[in-house]
């Protein structure tokens, strides 16, 4: 059995191009609806995958962003906290708590412009 992180944002396209630049992340399979969204792509981040969708409210998949909040968090383990927290930065997500020792060594949370929170551990 394997878990899998599914994510609706209000423009895959985009959330696609920021997990690339922000956390490296590799697309793999990607299915465009008739209509031209994103039904369904593949990532792979941090050797782990990631499903991402655009939005169908038709059948209640709405993002953060259209939600209003953040229901769910990513906990992604990297090797430099630090490095990696820059990168997001920089591609244009939003700090939530930087880089700070905790009990499970350093950690960061973050935004993305989706409205998805990812904690950061090293």
């Amino acid at each position: 059995m394997t878990a899998i992180p599914y994510l609706t944002a209000h423009d895959a396209a985009a959330a696609l191009e920021f997990y690339a630049a922000a956390f490296g992340a590799t697309v793999g399979e990607r299915y465009d609806e008739p209509d031209g969204r994103i039904g369904f792509a593949s990532l792979t981040v941090a050797g782990a995958p990631v499903f991402v969708s655009d939005e169908v409210p038709e059948l209640g998949a709405v993002s953060p962003r259209t939600a209003g909040c953040s229901t769910v968090g990513v906990v992604l383990q990297v090797d430099d906290v630090e490095r990696v927290y820059a990168a997001a930065l920089a591609a244009g997500a939003m700090s939530d708590r930087p880089p700070s020792p905790g009990p499970a060594g350093l950690s960061a949370w973050l935004v993305d412009p989706f409205g998805h929170r990812w904690n950061l551990v090293g």
